[in-house]
């Protein structure tokens, strides 16, 4: 069987509002808390598990392939709610979509500091 990330839990003030923010941002449901978590189902084989935390948070990077439809999407929703972007993750805010990895891709922090990447196939 090949290895497959199932989940990763991700430090938050507010862990509903912040799932609920990654939620609308990529274009996925939030479907309330399950006990302590507030999880984002993001594929048939990921989900994000936001955890309300009092201490400190140290903002993780987590980065996305998507197609050219669902970066259109997110990039939209970023630009509707005047949400900051960038093509570099050292200036996530410089509203520029290149990537060198990519044919496109952005990176945009959350309300913790979590650094979100968002990229096309090459």
């Amino acid at each position: 069987m090949a290895i497959v990330l199932d989940h990763t839990v991700l430090p938050a003030r507010d862990h509903e509002g912040s799932a609920r923010f990654f939620a609308e941002v990529m274009g996925l449901r939030y479907e309330g808390p399950d006990r302590h978590f507030a999880p984002v189902r993001v594929n048939s084989a990921l989900t994000l598990d936001f955890i309300r935390s009092e201490q400190p948070i140290e903002g993780h990077h987590l980065a996305f392939r998507v197609d050219d439809a669902e970066f259109a999407g997110i990039l939209r929703r970023l630009q509707a709610k005047s949400i900051p972007y960038g093509d570099d993750p050292r200036t996530p805010d410089n509203l520029k979509t290149s990537h060198p990895l990519a044919a496109q891709g952005l990176y945009f922090v959350d309300p913790n500091g979590h650094l979100f990447e968002v990229m096309t196939n090459p």
